[in-house]
């Protein structure tokens, strides 16, 4: 049914311990079987990397999603060109969006791809953005009201570059984060619409934070947890709102959890809430949040930050340079031209 015989995909090669090193993956070829009745060839363009990857490599106790199995090929979302099916509802040429990233080719069920524009953006890597895990997170578990200040950790970050893009455009009143490079808050402010940012290095978090947002904080959107999310919670108002997205103080230390929270009277005291969300459980927002980045993009009052990286073979090691803080923005693996 097509010429392509082969693909590369990379597997995971151990279970690590701690913070995985590059031997953790192994890149393999493989022959590529024609797709069966309502299956689809994939010819992959982007795949995406994201930081709970680590989470299913080191299979962490918790997480929302199945870890990563020894000697198969990773997952993630991607986007690619069907370049044969065997499926009448999806044509030869479609552009679609699935769970079958770490690999060049992929044989999927037609039911699992999802079709879309591709004159929508300007890159098809655009609809790898993390911006509904951004907006599921604000109205969601954050319950953003108009007028609120708030604080995103790893701001200029893929989730928390949307993060405080999207919550200045749903009202909030002040906008503030924390990055890991004077680079990044540079970016965050100058290029992303920050009211304030700090650099999680230059000193107690909590004297930053305070100094950002002198007012305290009513939202709380979590990328990191650890020292952070302890500040966050002496520095909020009253009936402030926390929403728990991401644990990258924990990836950072390779799995070893950190001494959490920490003192939680505050949170009974100022009448706090704590939420963790995955935007799986919000798939039904996607197309109210489609509708609005679209125009947003459109009247160029959004800025989609991307660090592109090409090839296969180098999204093992961009995936923990990515955790260590290496990139700005969302962070995707090209895989064709």
């Amino acid at each position: 049914m097509t010429a392509i015989r082969t693909t590369r995909s990379v597997q995971l090669a151990h279970r690590p311990h701690g913070f995985p090193g590059l031997d953790a993956f192994q890149l393999v070829e493989q022959p590529i079987p024609d797709p069966a009745p309502g299956q689809v060839l994939v010819r992959n363009l982007f795949m995406s990397l994201d930081p709970g990857m680590l989470m299913q490599i080191g299979a962490y106790e918790g997480i929302p999603f199945p870890p990563y199995r020894i000697g198969e090929a990773m997952y993630g979302d991607a986007i690619g060109e069907v370049v044969a099916s065997n499926d009448p509802n999806v044509h030869e040429g479609t552009l679609v969006l699935h769970r079958l990233g770490w690999r060049e080719y992929a044989v999927a069920n037609a039911a699992e791809v999802r079709a879309v524009d591709p004159d929508t953006y300007p890159s098809p890597s655009t609809y790898l953005g993390f911006g509904l895990v951004a907006y599921v997170g604000l109205t969601v578990a954050a319950e953003l009201r108009e007028g609120d200040t708030v604080f995103i950790s790893s701001a200029a970050g893929a989730t928390g570059s949307f993060a405080g893009q999207i919550a200045r455009l749903l009202g909030a009143s002040r906008v503030v984060g924390s990055v890991g490079s004077p680079e990044k808050a540079v970016h965050a402010v100058e290029k992303l619409g920050y009211d304030a940012v700090f650099d999680y290095h230059d000193g107690p978090i909590v004297d930053r934070l305070r100094t950002a947002a002198p007012d305290g904080i009513d939202v709380y959107f979590d990328n990191v947890g650890g020292a952070q999310l302890r500040a966050a919670i002496e520095v909020m108002n009253v009936g402030g709102r926390i929403a728990l997205c991401g644990a990258l103080a924990r990836q950072q230390a390779g799995g070893t959890p950190d001494d959490g929270p920490g003192d939680l009277l505050p949170m009974i005291g100022k009448r706090l809430t704590m939420r963790g969300f995955t935007s799986l459980d919000h798939l039904n927002l996607a197309p109210e949040f489609g509708r609005r980045l679209r125009n947003w993009v459109a009247e160029g009052s959004i800025v989609h930050t991307e660090t592109i990286v090409d090839e296969l073979e180098n999204a093992p090691n961009a995936l923990l340079d990515l955790v260590r803080g290496a990139y700005t923005g969302k962070v995707v693996v090209r895989l064709a031209r």
